[in-house]
């Protein structure tokens, strides 16, 4: 197997061609392993499908308690069974948990607040049949949520959640990739961060990507067809398109994603990262999928400016998804209603509550049992929420809310306490009934 990075090469990559401006997640005592860095190396098969390699990830116990273990994320093997998981680490002493998509890793001696730690293991990946964030569509593979990362503890433990399809189980803190990905050179590898090519073997070309601050790194592999633009506001977007999209229609992406990111920017603060990738194929079930620098899209113009509302609302405001599905869904689709002109008159009348236990506030396990009731709730209620707030406190508070909202947790995680507290600060009314209404705990 291929061997890390060495450190100055890390640092190297990440500093030509990592994007954006400089910053890091404010400190954070709650919520450990902190400043986690990630340096990968994978090479892939002929097809882009099968990926093997190495990664090393090294973090600091940001908590004043002891940090004993910690636990690798191995998401994507919700795709596949213990008995043949798509995602295998070797080279590691730990124990597989929660249907093989954690895995405890025992450290050599306990972490005291403020020391560094470090894990490494070799990697295999297999990329399964099927169009979806983790699959296969033919010859484009997409590979979302591949890469093992660390579970998050804080005040109430480690988030150890269920893999959901419905919606996201992800909570990650903001981190730094460097990752070189080894491929044939007729496969594109759009990915989160930004990019450098250098010829490799013949017919092989290595792509080293960094990114900076993000919480996830996603990658495609096939032979897409590419176009790029560039913003008034200078962010670099390409699109990348499978065979079933038209070029007209991939211009016409292009060409909205260019105003949607500036436009988002405008509202909620500079996007970051410089770069993003926009992957489109037809035959996903899904509307799109959202990550940092990095989206998975239908040819759907709303989705598309819905996903890159992502960029902010999980991506630079970090949440955790599967216990507060709505501090990034409700957030994104009021997001998009405002691109789109929506102002969300008579909301309230066409989002009524069917259930007593129904509550905006509910995590990923309610919704996985009443899965009928997950988009009128979380998207249509929860957006007709922020908009009935506008209308309460005014249109200027309210976007002062939201702009200072983001720049207050930007890179860092958001709560429902957290946004409740903001809000009452923007604010003489009192929004304890409104609260009360819209039912946010």
């Amino acid at each position: 197997m291929r061997r890390p990075l060495p450190l100055f090469s890390v640092l190297a990559v990440l500093l030509l061609v990592a994007a954006g401006p400089p910053g890091r997640a404010p400190f954070d005592p709650t919520r450990t392993p902190g400043t986690p860095v990630y340096s990968v190396q994978l090479r892939s098969d002929a097809t882009g499908a099968h990926w093997q390699g190495h990664e090393r990830i090294t973090f600091n116990n940001t908590s004043p308690d002891p940090l004993r273990e910690v636990y690798l994320r191995l998401w994507d093997n919700f795709h596949g069974s213990c008995a043949a998981p798509p995602v295998r680490v070797s080279g590691l002493n730990g124990s597989a948990e929660v249907a093989c998509t954690a895995l405890r890793v025992p450290l050599p001696r306990p972490l005291p607040q403020g020391v560094s730690g470090s894990v490494e293991f070799d990697l295999s990946i297999d990329v399964p049949n099927g169009v979806d964030r983790f699959g296969r569509d033919g010859a484009f593979s997409f590979l979302g949520n591949a890469l093992p990362v660390l579970a998050v503890r804080d005040e109430a433990g480690w988030h150890l959640d269920p893999y959901t399809d419905l919606g996201e189980s992800f909570y990650g803190l903001a981190s730094d990739f460097a990752v070189t990905l080894d491929h044939p050179t007729e496969l594109l590898v759009p990915a989160t961060g930004s990019a450098l090519d250098t010829p490799g073997e013949p017919g092989r070309t290595v792509t080293r990507v960094g990114a900076h601050q993000v919480r996830e790194f996603a990658w495609a592999a096939g032979p897409f067809s590419r176009i790029a633009g560039r913003s008034a506001d200078g962010v670099r977007i390409a699109v990348y398109s499978a065979a079933d999209i038209k070029a007209e229609d991939a211009r016409a992406m292009l060409d909205l994603s260019l105003r949607t990111i500036d436009a988002h920017s405008a509202r909620y603060g500079a996007y970051p990262y410089g770069d993003l990738a926009l992957v489109l194929d037809n035959g996903f079930a899904f509307a799109g999928m959202e990550y940092p620098a990095f989206v998975l899209d239908r040819i759907r113009p709303a989705a598309v400016i819905h996903e890159l509302a992502h960029q902010w609302w999980y991506g630079i405001v970090g949440d955790d998804q599967y216990r507060a599905p709505w501090l990034d869904e409700s957030f994104t689709e009021y997001a998009m209603d405002l691109a789109l002109g929506n102002t969300g008159e008579g909301c309230t009348a066409t989002t009524p509550w069917q259930s007593a236990d129904e509550r905006l506030t509910n995590p990923m396990s309610y919704w996985d049992a009443h899965p009928d009731r997950y988009e009128a709730v979380i998207y249509d209620h929860g957006s007709c929420a922020l908009h009935e707030l506008r209308r309460l406190i005014g249109p200027e508070p309210m976007s002062a809310l939201l702009r200072g909202y983001a720049r207050a947790h930007w890179y860092g995680v958001s709560t429902a306490a957290d946004f409740k507290a903001a809000a009452q600060a923007a604010t003489s009314v009192d929004l304890t009934p409104f609260w009360r209404e819209h039912r946010i705990d």
